[in-house]
């Protein structure tokens, strides 16, 4: 297992912030044959389809996905959009909503809120960051992405409590089974990169039923980048498929000016851990993708 530590309707001209010009074309193109629909929300998005096969060489097309909706101008912009659709195990992005409910609770009041390391916590064997093996606040476990610190959590917040929850987000598919402490990690719970980009537009958006407080401290834990020009917050997630096959994810937003862009990378295969198994790495690759659709300068 590895666990990081870390629309208007018809065809459009596209935005200042947006697609860059080599794929302007493809993106217009797809943009007037596919009409407008309405999200589950009533959200109207213009689709648009790009090609950004160049940032992930080495891995199969089918298994790369990168989801971006800008709200401004009510565009989702997908590479493969077929995969945008499918649902996946979250792995530790689930630490999004996992924080956001354990603060709700009040099972942890604040983002200091403390817990204890203790060593009979460590599984003999599999994966383990040397970061995880130490106290740690609320703060430091979602940076250090600490697995047995969010399993605490879960247990603390119960079945009944983190149901609810699931269902009130509507995240993916919102099942629980596999196990209330790794349910996100080995479980049967899955949602699609379409999914995560408008849960987290939803939560930005104060959609989601919780408290401002709430939301407030999960927004400034999420932050991965502050610029001055834009920031930039995030959370990774890894999910072993198979033995030397994983899926990697980082979903997250964009504030830049008054705009704001949600983002959800998805890419799988037997050389993502190698390449972008770090937080780091993963998050220069979605920091070129986003140079690229010139959302980042």
């Amino acid at each position: 297992m590895h666990v990081e530590s870390m629309g208007r309707r018809g065809c459009r001209k596209p935005s200042a912030i947006g697609l860059p010009r080599t794929i302007l074309v493809l993106a217009a193109v797809v943009g007037c044959a596919t009409s407008s629909v309405p999200d589950r929300w009533g959200t109207v998005l213009t689709p648009q389809e790009i090609d950004l096969g160049q940032f992930f060489q080495g891995v199969s097309p089918q298994a790369a996905c990168f989801v971006l909706l800008d709200m401004s101008d009510r565009t989702i912009t997908r590479h493969n959009p077929s995969r945008a659709r499918t649902r996946f195990l979250p792995g530790s992005t689930y630490k999004i909503p996992n924080t956001l409910i354990a603060l709700e609770t009040g099972v942890a009041p604040d983002a200091d809120f403390r817990l204890a390391w203790d060593e009979s916590l460590r599984p003999p064997t599999g994966f383990w960051a040397k970061s995880w093996s130490q106290d740690h606040t609320l703060r430091s476990a979602l940076q250090n992405s600490v697995y047995w610190y969010y399993q605490e959590l879960a247990r603390r917040i119960g079945s009944e409590r983190m149901q609810h929850y699931l269902d009130q987000f509507e995240y993916g598919n919102k099942s629980m089974a596999g196990g209330l402490d790794q349910f996100w990690l080995h479980g049967d719970l899955r949602i699609s990169p379409d999914e995560q980009v408008r849960f987290l537009r939803r939560l930005y958006s104060g959609e989601l039923g919780v408290s401002g407080r709430s939301t407030k401290i999960l927004k400034d834990l999420l932050v991965l980048e502050d610029s001055g020009d834009f920031r930039l917050s995030g959370k990774t997630g890894t999910v072993d498929i198979a033995p030397g096959r994983e899926l990697a994810w980082l979903v997250g937003y964009v504030e830049r000016g008054k705009r704001v862009f949600f983002f959800a990378l998805n890419v799988e295969g037997e050389e993502v851990w190698e390449r972008w198994g770090q937080p780091e790495d993963r998050l220069e690759l979605v920091r070129s993708i986003l140079r690229e659709l010139s959302v980042l300068p």
